[in-house]
């Protein structure tokens, strides 16, 4: 059996960036949601990473 959680920074900046939230409606209330509750992030933070 294989473990089903295999994190990749690329597939999580895709699915919960700021940049995902942003271009949608409902992205748009969980931003709006989470600045109202005072999150320190209020998306996923993503840095660049080295490609060869």
């Amino acid at each position: 059996m294989s473990v089903t959680y295999n994190p990749k920074k690329r597939k999580r900046a895709k699915t919960h960036g700021f940049l995902v939230r942003s271009s949608s409606p409902t992205g748009k209330k969980v931003l709006t949601a989470r600045r109202r509750k005072g999150r320190a992030q209020i998306a996923v933070k993503t840095t660049k990473t080295k490609t060869k």
